[in-house]
């Protein structure tokens, strides 16, 4: 099978979606390798890494989408290449089409076999999402606490505090993996942590790993009584495909003191306030009610190396397996990539995608 690897093009995303060391895997397999000319150089990695791999490399990105069978990228195809893509094609990416009509639109008139990383789920984890989640979450206390200088914008509290001042309220929407990891920093940094979450095994888990972070069971009510003391306000809410739910509105955030600051990882999935709206690391933050909103789609992106190795350490399984067995073979092996199936042959067969955008849903086929 013929693998392509095209540059990222969404603004400040500097991942790439294989490593050196995969391409050199799926060559030594009999694969071709189809790498554009610095797709891997923001994350550090040298075309001259790809070609020692025995990758080709290609100036052309027209000519990586040609010749592809299987397109592998990090984020979701911009504009640009939607006219690129085509029926007999995998693409292998994250999606996020619930807060995205247009590319599914497009997705769906190309005809492309669209695969989610974020769709597929193996014994209600959501692997290929979680370690972008993971740093997502981390990073969304560091990103929170900068943004609470005053120099920044924000109300000038430390999120430590220091002996004799208390440390700063911060507040985590959602104990799932993004929000385990924003409520670990937080307290490593010293903050009072509590975090809102509904599923009360988890509240178990979370009271025992996390010593000294609060639960509280979220509800309506509970995010009024505690957004009037927060500091920092971490959105890290998820439903696997769809929308991600509103579930902060304009006059909750009108509780929060001036200077507060809202960090929403929810964000590729639409957003968790009436308030958020993407940004892009070049511009990261706005004001809304006095409160700062950090919403920046594709924070791991930040931390490009980083997110570049453990993105691939996951999805490299996939990818093999698709490129020895092809589709049919691959959701033989791995049944969990079905879930992963959002668009086929101009076929919506996510429903949860479906359901966000009132357009008919058909199973996906082997």
């Amino acid at each position: 099978m013929i693998i392509g690897v095209p540059k990222e093009i969404k603004n400040q995303e500097s991942r790439v979606g294989l490593l050196p060391s995969a391409a050199y895997q799926l060559v030594k397999k009999g694969h071709t390798v189809l790498v554009e000319t610095a797709a891997g150089a923001g994350a550090g990695y040298a075309d001259a890494e790809y070609e020692r791999a025995g990758a080709r490399l290609c100036a052309d990105r027209r000519q990586v989408f040609a010749e592809a069978d299987l397109i592998v990228k990090v984020k979701e195809p911009q504009p640009d290449e939607y006219p690129l893509l085509r029926r007999d094609q995998i693409l292998f990416t994250y999606l996020h089409l619930a807060a995205n009509r247009d590319l599914t639109t497009a997705l769906l008139e190309s005809g492309v076999t669209g695969i989610a990383y974020e769709t597929i789920s193996v014994n209600r984890h959501l692997p290929l999402l979680e370690p972008m989640s993971e740093i997502a979450g981390r990073m969304s206390a560091i990103v929170g606490a900068y943004y609470l200088g005053r120099p920044r914008g924000g109300s000038g509290m430390l999120v430590s505090g220091v002996p004799g001042v208390l440390p700063a309220k911060v507040l985590v929407i959602g104990g799932g993996t993004a929000g385990v990891n924003a409520a670990r920093m937080a307290t490593g940094m010293g903050a009072d942590v509590t975090i809102l979450e509904v599923d009360v095994e988890r509240m178990h888990f979370l009271d025992i790993s996390l010593h000294t972070a609060h639960t509280l069971y979220s509800s309506e009510q509970a995010l009024l009584d505690q957004l009037p003391r927060v500091d920092l306000l971490i959105g890290a809410v998820l439903v696997p495909g769809a929308k991600a739910p509103k579930l902060i509105t304009r006059d909750m955030l009108r509780q929060m003191r001036p200077g507060s600051v809202f960090v929403d990882i929810a964000i590729d999935q639409g957003g968790c306030s009436e308030t958020s709206r993407a940004t892009t690391h070049d511009d990261p933050v706005y004001v809304e009610e006095d409160v700062n909103h950090y919403c920046v789609a594709n924070m791991p992106a930040a931390y490009c190396r980083t997110a570049t190795q453990a993105l691939t350490n996951v999805t490299f399984k996939y990818i093999e397996t698709i490129a020895t067995h092809g589709l049919s073979g691959a959701l033989e092996l791995h049944p969990e990539l079905s879930g992963g199936l959002n668009t086929q042959g101009g076929r919506l067969t996510c429903e949860a995608v479906a359901t966000a955008h009132g357009i008919p849903h058909e199973p996906a086929q082997a």
